[in-house]
């Protein structure tokens, strides 16, 4: 199956998957999802206690230190994110490839649109703001509407642009788009423009508002954030999933980048797609109807959301108390709770979104939710929930604890050395393929995503070609490693932060367009960095420089935060980069009529 062309991607979906089979209560039976989980647990735990026995026989050479009791209880905290990625990669490519109907097995509620009833669905199109750029926000709104009316059933959406803007230049320009726009449409029932006075409860308290005060006039919603897009086939198609079954509260679709003028964009979201794509079809063959919200780009049941989604507040005060900052897997798990089904339909095709231009924007983000999801520290015992909800609560603490776990394994790292430098008969070759071992692993979802393009008829030329595709599978991948050790060391000092009571998060209008980083940004917010970075060379090089050469896959990105910064944020890199077709997506290649309805408008 093409997963590579949206328009083809629904439909053949459709054409592969029937709603054949299916019990009364759900899309699947109860025994069939116990069965995949038990068997994803299974390999984890196996893979990850053999891991831990092979890293225990290196560290035990030679006795045992307090450094290498620390290191093991690191290991074992952050190895698990990779683990899991590793297995869901694998399943997701054996769907992929392996397995005739692989997408049914993973999303039985894919039906087909020709077999479906009549659409009859009202749903509302919400886009909400704060301190965004007006212009670019509506544009894409109006390319969404544009889109839909295409398919012949754009009677069936209305649209809102909610609001929790608080700068009043911006508002103002809000307010005029709108009016503007409902004049040109005609039909000032269809566009609805509401700004709060505050932004009580953040993005989730906007939500909420306008499920009490338009919800009960629609059946479905379809939040968007300010850089998201959808192709009106794409929601339609959807839309007739929820249609056809009844009891799917939250459809999220798989949502992927924009072309960007933003070299890191750019090389990112190259990664990120491939990335994602086995990784998300393994998830959802196992997670099943316990699956992910991202909050944005999914169609969401209001009456069960209305109902039964009510955010906590959460106790003390900030920055774990009060509001719930990343309130979507919350709502997921609610939802679980109150007897929908939540989940992902993991295929490419007309979801969009626009990524961070700069390593500062992206870890200016990242934080955000980082400090969102240890907020799930305190909702790990809300009743009734499912166990897979509560487990993914877990897993998505355990995102962020893992950061500081491989920072503080790093930094231990020159200590490790020179206590083993005497050891006679040290395990050179096991910890040489363990650590190699363990490479591959973290990288498996990327590589599965990579040969899958390679394996998949037709997908390579809409990559630009086999060559730039290799070439920029391998800039990426040197990217990815640059780019995570200046993410998970930013992130660990946050997390010190916030153990100290320092660490704040504002709730703001993001940077959108490419554009350049000064030397006095970059060092302004890297410099800590490159303290780290200078510690390990130095050590490491007089202690054991073949450890330092073996270790900067993972910690070179240190050492160069700041040119790396700097480079990637470069204007002049993304056009190089666009002139030869390297780190080209898709789109790229291909412009898919509502993305060009923008750049046209724009």
């Amino acid at each position: 199956m093409n997963q590579h062309s949206a328009p083809t991607t629904f439909r053949r979906a459709a054409q592969e998957v029937v709603p054949g089979g299916m019990t009364p209560a759900g899309l699947q039976g109860q025994t069939t999802l116990r069965r995949r989980r038990f068997l994803v647990l299974a390999l984890n735990l196996v893979t990850l206690a053999a891991l831990l026995a092979a890293l225990a026989q290196v560290l035990g050479a030679g006795g045992w230190s307090v450094a290498d009791g620390v290191i093991l209880v690191a290991f074992l905290v952050a190895a698990p994110w990779s683990v899991l990625g590793f297995w869901n990669a694998a399943i997701g490519f054996w769907l992929l490839h392996g397995r005739a109907q692989g997408l049914r097995a993973a999303a039985p509620f894919a039906v087909a649109a020709e077999a479906a009833a009549p659409f009859a669905l009202r749903t509302a199109v919400l886009m909400t703001l704060r301190n965004e750029d007006p212009g670019r926000a509506f544009r894409r709104l109006r390319a969404v509407k544009d889109s839909l009316d295409a398919t012949g059933e754009g009677v069936w959406f209305d649209y809102f642009v909610l609001s929790d803007t608080n700068d009043p230049a911006v508002a103002r320009a809000e307010e005029e788009l709108a009016a503007a726009w409902a004049r040109e449409i005609g039909e000032p029932a269809r566009l609805n423009y509401r700004r709060r006075g505050d932004n009580a409860g953040f993005k989730a308290g906007n939500l909420r508002d306008f499920c009490e005060r338009w919800g009960e006039r629609y059946a479905l919603m379809l939040p968007l954030d300010a850089d998201s897009v959808m192709a009106g086939e794409t929601i339609l198609a959807m839309a007739r999933m929820m249609q056809a079954h009844p009891r799917l509260g939250i459809l999220q679709s798989l949502v992927v980048g924009m072309p960007s003028r933003s070299a890191f964009a750019r090389i990112f979201q190259f990664g990120m797609r491939h990335g994602m794509r086995s990784y998300t079809m393994g998830a959802a063959w196992w997670s099943g109807d316990c699956g992910p919200f991202w909050g944005h780009n999914a169609l969401v049941r209001i009456a069960p959301f209305r109902e039964h989604c009510h955010l906590p507040v959460l106790p003390g005060g900030p920055p774990l108390g009060g509001a719930v900052m990343s309130h979507d897997q919350v709502e997921a798990v609610l939802m679980r709770r109150a007897g929908y089904e939540v989940r992902v339909l993991p295929v490419e095709g007309g979801s969009f979104e626009e990524n961070p231009p700069t390593m500062l924007d992206f870890t200016r983000r990242e934080l955000r939710w980082c400090l969102g999801n240890l907020q799930y520290l305190k909702l790990l015992n809300l009743p009734g929930l499912e166990p897979m909800s509560r487990f993914q609560l877990v897993w998505a603490i355990l995102m962020f604890l893992a950061l500081p776990a491989w920072t503080l394994m790093i930094a231990l790292l020159p200590l490790k050395a020179f206590e083993d430098r005497a050891i006679a008969d040290y395990p050179a070759g096991l910890a040489i393929g363990l650590y190699l071992l363990f490479l591959t692993m973290h990288l498996a979802p990327k590589l599965a995503g990579f040969a899958d393009v390679l394996m998949t008829r037709g997908a390579v030329p809409s990559y630009g070609g086999g060559l730039r595709f290799l070439v920029s599978a391998v800039i990426e991948t040197v990217f990815s490693f640059l780019q995570g050790a200046v993410s998970s060391f930013r992130t660990t000092l946050f997390m010190v932060g916030l153990a100290f009571g320092r660490a704040r998060i504002d709730w703001n209008g993001q940077a959108r367009d490419a554009h350049a980083l000064s030397f006095a940004s970059a060092f302004s917010g890297l410099w800590p960095h490159l303290l780290f970075g200078i510690y390990l060379a130095v050590t490491l090089g007089l202690t054991a420089p073949a450890v330092l050469v073996w270790s900067l896959p993972l910690t070179a990105g240190y050492g160069l935060a700041i040119p790396f910064a700097m480079l990637t944020a470069s204007p002049g890199f993304g056009a190089w980069l666009a002139r030869r077709g390297l780190c080209s997506i898709p789109e790229d290649v291909a412009l898919p009529p509502v993305l060009a309805a923008i750049r046209e408008e724009r």
